[in-house]
């Protein structure tokens, strides 16, 4: 074997190890793979030049990372949760309930909370977004504490909670039709560079910021640590049911964020079918990205790069026509595929 040979084994054998071992690598990888298909599938017939198939590429990009920060921003919250050894199957759910309270609050008609006391404009959207944010740590403080203390599985608590709050939501909203103030939209829609990005930037800073919260801070530690030993972590002195409930409220935090970004955005919404599916696409994303099902292992970048894998591909079956429900069994598919994958690096 020749010096070159010895070389190209030399890298085969890196790129195999970073694969198996390195989930940032190998999600880097299928998300690059993921952009090449999308960059290929896009149609430039009508381009007249170079310049113009590049500002195609640029808006459809942007379009499908706008349309997915929402979901960007609740899976940052689903990150925590799954680390944690936790789930929560009631993200949507709690959307529409944070929605519908800041939607009856900033009305500017009759029904409207504060319109009834002459409070309207920036000052009732700074009320509605704080009420809803309040609203948001409750439930998820809420279901935190039936699964920290309540010590009920998360999984039939976010199953309860998730039949809970949007039927609660439906029922008090059937004859209530409040309307979004075209102001309020601006959060979302105003364009910056000829590009609707804020939602984003929200979303960018938001990653950010709990990165931060994860790698530099007590509370991330312990939340990997509560995921990887709880008995472990609770002899350490960890408290367990407390940390597992601020993961909760952290969750509810970002939901109402999220809340607000999809009113902005949207200028509606629907109680009955807002964020349905929001729960699959956040888990899957997360576990995309690496996060272990079992907890105690993952990563905010690792999620980012989930979100936009799933984001792109979806996309990309659009561009190609397949049917939307066929869609959702391509995510319960990379589900199961994310999750085999994890089992096999353990074994």
């Amino acid at each position: 074997m020749n010096g070159k040979e010895k070389q190209n084994k030399n890298v085969l054998s890196w790129l195999v190890g970073q694969w198996k071992n390195n989930s940032l690598f190998s999600i880097g990888l299928v998300l690059l793979f993921m952009v090449v298909l999308q960059t290929l599938a896009l149609n430039y017939s009508a381009c007249g030049s170079f310049g113009e198939c590049v500002e195609l590429w640029i808006r459809n990009f942007t379009n499908v990372l706008r349309n997915n920060a929402g979901i960007g921003i609740i899976s940052l919250g689903m990150t925590f949760v799954i680390i944690s050894g936790g789930i929560d199957l009631a993200v949507g759910s709690t959307l529409v309930a944070v929605g519908a309270v800041m939607m009856v609050i900033m009305d500017a008609n009759t029904i409207g909370t504060l319109s009834r006391f002459g409070i309207t404009g920036v000052p009732a959207y700074l009320i509605a977004i704080a009420v809803g944010i309040l609203v948001g740590l409750v439930l998820g403080g809420f279901t935190g504490s039936l699964a920290s203390w309540g010590m009920i599985p998360p999984f039939i608590v976010t199953l309860g909670t998730q039949k809970i709050f949007r039927s609660v939501t439906q029922h008090f909203m059937q004859s209530v039709n409040p309307k979004v103030p075209a102001p309020f939209c601006k959060l979302a829609n105003v364009e910056i560079g000829g590009y609707m990005i804020l939602p984003i930037v929200y979303w960018i800073i938001t990653a950010v910021i709990l990165y931060i919260v994860a790698q530099k801070t007590v509370f991330g530690r312990q939340v990997y640590a509560v995921g990887s030993n709880e008995r472990t972590a609770r002899l350490s002195g960890v408290n367990v049911n407390k940390v597992k409930c601020k993961v909760y409220i952290l969750m509810g935090f970002l939901v109402a964020l999220t809340a607000t970004l999809t009113i902005a955005r949207i200028g509606s919404m629907d109680y009955a079918n807002a964020g349905a599916g929001y729960e699959l696409d956040a888990i899957a994303s997360v576990v995309v990205g690496g996060t272990s099902f079992s907890g105690g292992k993952g990563s905010i970048q690792g999620t980012v790069m989930g979100v936009m894998t799933i984001a792109i591909m979806n996309n990309l079956l659009n561009l190609w026509g397949v049917p939307p429900f066929l869609r959702e069994a391509f995510k319960g598919a990379i589900i199961i595929i994310a999750v085999l994958l994890q089992k096999k690096e353990k074994a």
